[in-house]
């Protein structure tokens, strides 16, 4: 059974302050039980515990390691869905090891955030990746960008190596040639699919996942998996 994860600033001091000591303190860790601290950004420590309260939790460091992070690195551009599968489109692709996280309102995104909700809800997703990455027992934890339109968008992937999932694609994903080392972008359109004028200013190469039509929520979970079984990500 995997051990459960905290973030720490530093796993190998095998401390945790603040709210994540409240949190093992909720989840009744005791002293003898083994965690994992990890800190997002690959480096991880397994310790186990001496003392456990509110405030702090301390214990030895039995093990430490530092991962690499997957090659290609996969951000995933999402165009914001309803509320109530927002959090699930977020949860499916940390599961699916994504890298980062783009949100996107497209021409036809139909939950539109106004602008001075955008950051709390920014803020909402990057909970949720938080949360994720801990259940998924992530050592890279992706980064929730800000929000950002089509013609920002089409600004930020000039030149990028860049998909987009599209049910009238003729090229399907098997097909693609990814990058190495480079950043490969995943677009997920909205719920009422992307026009050919935002296809055109985007420039992503359009790709077809399978003869299924797939939910925005989880379509792009579906192209993660397909991604790591055909490259070296997995």
């Amino acid at each position: 059974m995997s051990l459960p994860y905290f973030y720490a600033s530093r796993p190998a001091d095998g401390v945790l302050t603040g709210a994540e000591a409240k949190h093992a303190h909720v989840k009744r860790i005791n002293p003898g039980d083994r965690i994992m601290l990890v800190d997002g950004a690959g480096h991880t420590a397994e310790v186990t515990v001496r003392e456990c309260t509110r405030e702090r939790v301390s214990g030895d460091v039995v093990a430490s390691h530092t991962e690499k992070p997957p090659q290609p690195q996969v951000v995933l551009v999402q165009a914001v869905p309803k509320s109530e599968r927002a959090e699930l489109a977020v949860d499916l692709a940390v599961q699916g090891g994504i890298d980062g996280i783009i949100p996107w309102i497209s021409h036809r995104t139909i939950a539109r955030w106004s602008a001075d909700k955008q950051d709390k809800q920014v803020q909402k997703w990057r909970n949720q990746a938080v949360a994720s990455a801990k259940q998924a027992r992530r050592a890279f934890w992706p980064e929730v960008h800000a929000t950002v339109t089509t013609n920002q968008l089409a600004e930020r992937l000039r030149g990028a190596h860049a998909i987009v999932l599209h049910e009238d694609a003729t090229t399907p994903i098997t097909d693609v040639e990814f990058p190495t080392d480079e950043t490969l972008y995943v677009l997920v359109g909205p719920e009422g699919g992307i026009g050919q004028d935002e296809l055109d200013l985007l420039g992503a190469q359009p790709v077809r996942l399978g003869p299924q039509v797939l939910r925005t929520a989880s379509a792009g979970f579906a192209a993660l998996c397909a991604i790591g079984a055909l490259t070296s990500r997995w």
